[in-house]
């Protein structure tokens, strides 16, 4: 099994970048500051990062630099809280392009933990449905398979979700178009539904 510790020098030698052991010790921190311990979230409106596959990270990343997603201010709330609120798109523009890939090399090699949280056991069952209907073809295992290289989702935060959801409803975060033709058919009840099927998996 994955370690869930992070350990700088085991990635260093899996991934050659230009951040070196010291950079990228600080750069975890400050990310783990918000995405909790090891990347893996205790606060509902901040999704675990641990296990994100190292593509959909990476890439993710990038859309940040180029402010191209909604860049809400965020509060730490792990280490030193007195530190100012950021946003992804202020950190992500801090990156270098070789802090970006180890980055995302190391989160990936962690286990991806699902959340333990309330859910509306009747939604759940008819997010199942909906997920195995709409979304299954792109983000298998309940969303939970990092080889998709896809949006984690089962056991993945539901504030966080819930918040997404609603980006991708208004259209201030762009998505592939694939996923968008499948988005846009899915009423308001539906995605409550999803949201607790996905809250779910535990």
């Amino acid at each position: 099994m994955k370690r869930i510790i992070f350990s700088t020098a085991a990635m260093l030698a899996l991934v050659a970048t230009s951040a070196n052991a010291g950079d990228l010790d600080a750069i975890i921190a400050d990310c783990n500051g918000c995405h909790g311990p090891g990347g893996v979230s205790e606060s509902s409106d901040v999704p675990t990062i641990a296990g994100f596959p190292e593509f959909v990270h990476v890439d993710a990343l990038y859309v940040y630099q180029e402010e191209a997603r909604p860049c809400a201010s965020s509060k730490y709330r792990h280490g030193d809280t007195a530190r100012a609120a950021k946003t992804m798109c202020e950190i992500a523009a801090e990156l270098s392009e070789g802090d970006i890939d180890a980055v995302a090399a190391a989160y990936a090699e962690l286990d991806y933990v699902k959340a333990k949280q309330d859910f509306d056991a009747g939604l759940a069952d008819a997010g199942k449905a909906l997920h195995e209907e709409h979304c299954d073809r792109c983000h298998s295992e309940a969303g939970t398979n990092p080889e998709d290289e896809a949006g984690m989702l089962g056991g993945q935060m539901m504030g966080y979700l819930e918040t997404t959801f609603a980006q991708f409803t208004d259209g201030t975060r762009e998505q592939p178009k694939k996923m968008q033709e499948k988005f846009d058919v899915l009423s308001a009840d539906d995605q409550k539904a999803l949201l607790n099927y996905y809250g779910s998996i535990q």
